[in-house]
């Protein structure tokens, strides 16, 4: 039986090389976390456009009362009793240029004081479209539901980016703060670094944490102090796979922003999280780490088989499907059956849809995420 090797296809599948190599790579922990209480913040709240050119919500109860109380606010009040009643409101119930908008800010992870602008994003409730309009007015509130202070006002010219979606648009600068928004880093004496997403694991922690604690011994042990262990123990504490929790030494007690950045430049190693494949259907995308094995399995698709070779060095080859012989290798790697694949012009999307297949069996050996 004459076996064939298939070639790699060098543009079907990008291999992401490891950020860091396992024990000789090294990268800065400001690249792979932040400081917990350094995170963006959402301001929400609902505004009212007007302005529009007959594509506003005509006869929606809601934006009537919207429209009554700010005539009301500004001295114009469409009721001589100063309440909205059903009979005031018929009055604006033919109104085609005005629509209920739901405004969004984001305050960044450093924060923002009273007077910043900011950009802020408007999506309609209601009506047909946002062109021309203006945002006449919207409160924005924090993330918190329970807290109902203001901290910022919005208003502005609307912007349109995507004519296919009318009703989403964005205003430069139509955000100004109210309050200071000030995010803490520091707690009881600790500041907690976070592991971003694609790096929080426990042995990514673990390494990370034992390299803090190698600055620790080089820089702040006192030989008096606890024994080493122990105080390292009580100085640098990895609580879980993407939370460690560091005690500010007390050189830098009345310092902790000099200490967070001498911190976040700290070189470690070994960060290399879990094998992982990502698949874009929709962008018919394939990005594989080049530790991800496959057990021993056969893909047949049409009128192929492929199957794991066993040996040193492992191959995917076009086989019978008749002759197949139990066995393979447990150290073939992902990568050769995608580029084998790819070789027998295999469309990406089926490609995808083998390696989910691959997975549900239990033969990937690393993680799948389908973006």
């Amino acid at each position: 039986m004459n076996h064939k090797t298939f070639q790699i296809l060098p543009l079907l599948v990008l291999l992401a090389a490891p950020q860091v190599l396992w024990g000789q790579g090294r990268t800065e922990l400001r690249n792979i976390c932040h400081v917990k209480g350094q995170e963006e913040n959402t301001l929400r709240g609902l505004g009212l456009v007007v302005g529009l050119n007959g594509t506003g919500a005509a006869g929606d109860l809601q934006t009537m009362r919207a429209l009554s109380s700010a005539m009301e606010i500004m001295g114009s009040p469409v009721s001589t009793t100063g309440r909205a009643d059903a009979e005031s409101l018929e009055e604006l119930k033919k109104i085609k240029n005005a629509a209920m908008v739901y405004v969004t800010a984001t305050v960044p992870a450093t924060g923002a004081r009273r007077g910043d602008k900011l950009d802020c994003f408007v999506s309609a409730i209601n009506g047909k479209s946002l062109k021309g309009g203006r945002l006449a007015f919207a409160t924005l509130q924090g993330p918190n539901t329970q807290d109902h202070q203001v901290y910022a006002l919005a208003q502005g010219q609307l912007v349109v980016d995507d004519d296919d979606q009318p009703m989403v648009a964005r205003i430069h600068g139509g955000c100004q703060m109210q309050q200071d928004v000030q995010t803490e880093f520091e707690k009881d004496g600790f500041v907690t670094v976070v592991l971003d997403q694609n790096h929080a694991d426990f042995v990514v922690a673990m390494a990370v944490g034992d390299q803090i604690k190698e600055m620790y011994r080089n820089q702040f042990f006192q030989p008096q102090a606890e024994q080493e262990d122990e105080w390292l123990a009580s100085m640098v504490q990895v609580k879980n796979a993407s939370n460690i929790r560091i005690k500010i030494p007390q050189l830098y007690q009345n310092d902790p922003v000099g200490f967070v950045s001498q911190l976040m430049e700290v070189q470690v190693y070994n960060v290399e999280p879990e094998a992982r494949v990502v698949v874009n259907p929709r962008a018919e995308s394939i990005v594989i780490s080049g530790d991800v094995g496959v057990g021993d399995v056969i893909v047949t698709h049409r009128n192929l088989t492929i199957e794991a070779n066993q040996g040193l060095t492992a191959e995917f080859r076009k086989i019978d499907p008749n002759s197949y012989a139990e066995g393979g290798s447990p150290s073939a790697k992902l990568d050769s059956l995608v580029q084998a694949l790819g070789d027998l012009k295999v469309p990406a999307a089926d490609i995808i849809e083998i390696i989910q297949g691959i997975e549900r069996n239990g033969k990937l050996h690393g993680k799948l995420i389908i973006e």
